[in-house]
């Protein structure tokens, strides 16, 4: 993985595990050790979907930049129904709180959204990259447009 790739995997996954920690605590003073549990396994499960998306959707930006916008807004609606699905399975389950283990899914997704938008717009990312062979030869530029 990249550097800038890897950088921005730390600035989203960091704030997400504070976030998932800050609910755990919280879980279990008022769900006791099911509530701690559930609040750990909805952190895991967010910061492991998630990871797995941004892999993915930089994967994708590389190799397929047309397709980038399109794959984001289907990775990110896939991952929203996964997490659904999860909650619907884990809905009844006497292994952790079910409520504490939904509460955290969704404030670690907010978390990781956030800090994923925050990341993206503090990263310096050519937009464009130069033709750096030209210019160091001192060529002009082909005009690609007509000529009148």
């Amino acid at each position: 993985m990249p550097s800038n790739d890897a950088r921005i995997l730390a600035q989203t996954a960091v704030p997400t595990a504070v976030v998932g920690a800050i609910a755990t605590v919280v879980s279990a003073v008022v769900a006791g050790g099911k509530g701690a549990i559930g609040a750990v396994v909805g952190t895991l499960v967010v910061i492991l979907f998630m990871g797995i998306g941004l892999y993915v959707l930089q994967r994708t930006a590389k190799s397929l930049p047309h397709l980038f916008q399109a794959m984001g807004l289907m990775l990110y609606a896939a991952q929203l129904l996964l997490l659904f699905i999860f909650v619907a399975i884990f809905k009844n389950t006497t292994l952790f709180n079910p409520r504490s283990f939904a509460i955290t899914l969704v404030a670690t997704t907010l978390a990781w959204i956030i800090a994923q938008a925050r990341a993206h717009m503090k990263a310096k990312t050519l937009y464009v990259e130069p033709d750096s062979t030209s210019s160091l030869n001192g060529d002009k530029p082909e005009k690609s447009g007509r000529s009148s």
